[in-house]
């Protein structure tokens, strides 16, 4: 097996089972909100190594990918709904990239700061698990129709509101 293999990010991915890990991000992201100070890096911790493993290989390597797509997603729906993985990816890497700083806050000593970079994380993820709205996804979007992402590394997320079901809010 390749190196390129072992990170390979799905093609598709299950929007059900990403919902489902939001709501895990959500609720672990919560916690370490509100727990004191010491615990508060603890628990960082995880959430940044969870969002570094879902960006490396999608659900394949991280305890949230697998516990939603193996058991609460089946749970929601026996039918699998099938989305573009790579504005997931792209996602992925902004919560990696928010956690990250929210440690990095925590480490310093500079909680209140760290709290409101996983509030607007928690805003994100909550969008994402409760609405069904990725705001990162929507944000790949965005890169598509101004070009900094080629069209043809997602054709499906050029214009998320064409997906069935979906409907343009003005």
């Amino acid at each position: 097996m390749s190196l390129r293999e072992v990170f390979a990010f799905p093609e598709v991915v299950n929007d059900y089972a990403a919902r489902c890990t939001a709501g895990l991000v959500v609720t672990l992201a919560v916690v370490t909100m509100l727990a004191p100070p010491p615990a508060q890096t603890w628990l960082a911790a995880p959430l940044v190594v969870g969002f570094a493993l879902r960006v490396a290989g999608g659900p394949r390597y991280s305890p949230f990918g697998r516990l939603s797509v193996h058991v609460l997603a089946p749970r929601v729906s026996s039918e699998p709904k099938l989305v573009a993985g790579a504005p997931k990816r792209f996602a992925q890497t902004i919560g990696l990239v928010m956690s990250s700083v929210a440690l990095g806050l925590f480490l310093g000593g500079l909680t209140g700061a760290g709290v409101v970079v996983l509030g607007v994380l928690v805003a994100a993820a909550l969008a994402e698990a409760a609405l069904g709205f990725c705001l990162g996804c929507w944000m790949y979007g965005q890169l598509q129709r101004v070009g900094v992402v080629s069209e043809d590394a997602c054709v499906d997320c050029a214009d998320i509101w064409a997906r069935p079901g979906m409907t343009a809010r003005n």
